[in-house]
């Protein structure tokens, strides 16, 4: 699935107050799943011994699906693409390290 897509249906899920006049409720979001990745990260290191199993994999990844549905969001919020943040983001990325 290309970014297109992907944005394309998720805005298709995203139902809460004020759509694409609120970018807070997508920020808030974002923050809070992101909290859920460092969480179970955290856990990985207290309870597993920093070793990352099949299950801590798929909660991961289910998580980090979340964290991928409010960065979209927030995009549509500020009327960008995905994929402009893409090529912005590999953009700065290669100015920093000289390239």
């Amino acid at each position: 699935m290309q970014f297109e897509e992907y944005q394309s249906a998720a805005k298709q899920t995203a139902l809460y107050p004020n759509r694409l006049k609120n970018l807070e409720y997508p920020t808030l979001g974002l923050a809070g799943e992101a909290g859920e990745v460092a969480n179970i990260v955290k856990k990985i290191q207290r309870d597993f011994g920093g070793e990352i199993t099949d299950e801590i994999r798929a909660k991961l990844k289910d998580e980090l699906g979340d964290v991928l549905w409010y960065i979209s969001a927030c995009a549509d919020e500020l009327g960008l693409t995905l994929e402009e943040i893409v090529h912005f983001n590999v953009e700065k990325l290669a100015k920093r390290h000289g390239k």
